[in-house]
């Protein structure tokens, strides 16, 4: 009997945790007071009704777009007329300014023709053996830990993704305290992430900002991190240039060079390097997190993700893309509900028109992932998970600029591959080893900063699985089924 075949129990979906939508704040000073704390609650019913929802904020027009085809308009078909800024760049710059997350233009298309080759299908699929190696050392880890460990599946994910990274990317010059990098990543994102009150208010940039002020030490250590990477690549190449690592650093340090002067320089190089290290880890940690939570209620998909993982993980590595088709629904239902990015802004540099209405120039336009995949108008039951929906079986026509856990147009995520091959490896591997539950009395909720977070961690009681019971489940011949 295959797996497909087999009757799993049906269990309805259920609706993970998330703020409740509410009426609109009495003032700004109540509006700020949100966004300061965490601006998921800042979002009303009427965010997720209407198809463009205009809002007034001190010095600015803003407009959240929920409407596909405005949508590809703002990204696609008329992206030169939005520019990048506002409040997202103002938060960011400090540690990514220089890099494709954070530049427009010129800057942006020579930057992304360099780093484009790095993430290519065949340089992608080679790296999964080391992106399997890395969750069979988290399997190692927690197996260690002993049966019905309380473990932080957090700061887990977080620790694993940095050693896909170190595997793939850098090969081995983290240095001997790689959650050095996750500590100093989350300090960053706590800090930044706060949407400060002199940023709403369009203050000048010499106007101290506590948020950027209690980020410095982590952007020190970025800083002497990068500094201590590339030293180490080059003592590499100098050491013996035939042995040198076939990894993401080496594609990154070779743009520097590359004919007609269409090269990186040094502060681009480190801008995209941060942007690995710290945004590239973070958003797919937290991906798989959410994840791994959504499994622990959901027993039934959990019994099908177990189920795929024992009989196709021992495949050729670079095929499982292509043959974990359930865990992959599970990861991009995961991506609707918690998106990695919450929101992207555009500014309009010139009048147009989005979704029948005239849109001013100077306008803030407000792309927002988390709204638009829980919008009433385009999901069927858009509060529950239901990874069905992923799922040729049975899917759900969802317009394309409905669904965007990457972005969309020139500036969609480059990594976008890289991470949706190492979150479906990976879960698929700790599905198959372990069953999760949520700590008692731990109350999960969803935290904004920069990317989408459970407040507080996500700890877990972790037990092992007896993997026989699961081929048995799936009629595997090995155990008489």
């Amino acid at each position: 009997m295959s797996v497909a075949a087999y009757d799993f129990p049906q269990i309805l979906p259920f609706r993970p945790p998330a703020p409740a939508p509410r009426t609109r704040p009495a003032s700004l000073f109540a509006l700020l007071k949100l966004l300061y704390d965490n601006p998921l609650e800042a979002w009303t019913d009427e965010h997720f009704r209407e198809l463009i929802v205009r809002a007034r904020l001190p010095f600015v027009r803003v407009a959240l777009i929920n409407d596909p085809s405005a949508i590809k308009r703002v990204l696609l078909d008329n992206e030169t007329n939005y520019r990048r800024g506002g409040l997202q760049k103002r938060m960011l710059s400090a540690a990514f300014r220089n890099g494709l997350l954070m530049t427009d233009g010129e800057q942006w298309r020579r930057q992304r023709h360099a780093v484009a080759p790095m993430f290519g299908l065949r340089a992608i699929q080679g790296f999964a053996p080391a992106m399997r190696e890395a969750a069979e050392a988290c399997v190692a880890r927690w197996t260690a830990r002993g049966d019905g460990a309380l473990i932080d599946v957090a700061a887990e994910m977080s620790e694993l993704t940095l050693g896909v990274l170190e595997r793939t990317s850098f090969c081995e010059v983290f240095g001997s305290d790689p959650g050095a990098f996750r500590r100093a990543t989350r300090q960053y994102f706590d800090n930044v992430g706060r949407i400060d009150p002199c940023d709403i208010l369009k203050l000048p940039a010499f106007v101290p900002r506590l948020t950027q002020t209690r980020a410095r030490p982590a952007l020190r250590f970025f800083d002497a991190a990068v500094d201590s990477i590339v030293a180490a690549q080059h003592r590499r190449l100098l050491n013996d240039p035939a042995d040198a690592p076939h990894d993401l650093l080496s594609f990154l340090l070779e743009a520097r060079h590359p004919p007609a002067g269409q090269g990186l320089s040094d502060s681009e190089v480190r801008a995209n390097l941060v942007t690995l290290i710290a945004a590239g880890h973070e958003t797919t940690a937290n991906t798989l997190t959410w994840a791994l939570f959504l499994l622990s209620k959901a027993p039934d998909w959990h019994e099908r993700i177990a189920a795929e993982a024992a009989e196709m993980l021992d495949r050729p590595a670079h095929r499982l893309a292509e043959l974990l088709t359930k865990t992959r629904a599970v990861i991009d239902e995961a991506l609707r509900l918690y998106p990695p990015i919450v929101a992207t802004t555009r500014i309009a540099t010139s009048p147009d028109e989005l979704a029948g209405e005239h849109v001013e120039a100077g306008t803030l336009i407000v792309i927002a992932p988390y709204v638009l995949h829980r919008h009433r108008r385009l999901w069927r039951q858009p509060d529950l998970f239901d990874p069905n929906r992923f799922l040729d079986e049975k899917p759900q026509e969802v317009d394309r600029y409905a669904y965007l856990p990457f972005g969309a147009g020139p500036h969609v995520c480059l990594g976008a591959s890289f991470a949706l091959l190492e979150a479906t490896i990976v879960l698929a591997t700790i599905a198959r080893h372990f069953d999760l539950r949520v700590a008692p009395g731990f109350n999960v909720a969803p935290l904004l900063r920069v990317t989408l977070r459970p407040r507080g961690g996500l700890p877990m009681i972790v037990r092992r699985r007896v993997e026989h019971q699961v081929r048995a489940k799936a009629g595997d011949p090995r155990e008489g089924g």
